[in-house]
């Protein structure tokens, strides 16, 4: 899986030098696209995890001691919320970066009109 990765990292570098005509604004514009699907995917795997772990707590809770399992199960579905908030942060700090763009300059947001 880790030679997948490096191969599709190696291969999005050899696109995107394929072309030298490439102006400043669309070279910013596909690094930036890469880094959100990169961040995007890192926080979904994240809270993914984050996720089970709660519910195999959560679970574990509840088969041990079933009396208390509305307190665990009120507990779990404030930290499954916690742990999904992160998740929309990235996809807020995603939607930033690409309508919102800080790294392009306003020199150049200027002259192409944006």
């Amino acid at each position: 899986m880790r030679f997948f990765f490096l191969m599709f990292f190696a291969f999005c570098t050899f696109a995107f030098c394929a072309d030298t005509n490439l102006d400043a604004y669309t070279q910013i514009t596909s690094c930036t696209v890469i880094a959100c699907a990169i961040l995007l995917g890192i926080a979904a795997l994240g809270g993914a995890l984050g996720m089970g772990n709660v519910a195999q707590s959560a679970i574990t809770g509840i088969a041990r001691n079933p009396s208390v399992s509305s307190k665990i199960s009120t507990t779990m579905y404030v930290c499954l919320a916690m742990v999904e908030a992160q998740v929309i942060y990235a996809l807020v700090i995603t939607f930033i970066l690409l309508f919102a763009n800080p790294f392009i300059p306003a020199a150049l947001k200027k002259a192409i009109g944006a």
